[in-house]
């Protein structure tokens, strides 16, 4: 699929060429998204259309919005197995003493914010 360039969809199409006076709908809160596939895919695509009773559009958009969830999903879920489940839970209820560079790094972070006027927040334990 693809949008073509500098598309924004149908937005504002009264007075199209080619509409005989009639008024035609305007589509303002939609975008236009063509395709050009072979003719084998278009046929395949038709027929499917046609078996759930929808019409191409509305099949295409359908299928491509199930698609677009189920990646999106996909991609903003972790899966852990329950032994890394277990190890995290484990890292987040003993967490380790923070090391000699880490002390420094929050020293300066705190220095930092007293001079930038951010000393009212609070920076965790004992500071």
């Amino acid at each position: 699929m693809r949008v073509p360039k500098g598309a924004k969809g149908a937005k504002g199409t009264k007075g199209t060429k080619g509409t005989k006076g009639k008024k035609m709908i305007t589509t303002e809160n939609s975008d236009r998204i063509t395709n050009r596939v072979p003719h084998p895919i278009a046929k395949k695509l038709q027929e499917a259309a046609e078996l759930t009773g929808a019409t191409l559009n509305q099949f295409m958009v359908q299928a491509a919005l199930e698609k677009a969830e189920k990646v999106i999903e996909r991609e903003k879920t972790i899966h852990f197995s329950l032994n890394d489940a277990a190890m995290i839970m484990n890292l987040l209820d003993n967490p380790a003493k923070p090391n000699a560079a880490l002390v420094r790094a929050f020293e300066r972070f705190k220095q930092r914010e007293i001079e930038n006027g951010n000393q009212n927040r609070p920076f965790g334990n004992g500071a």
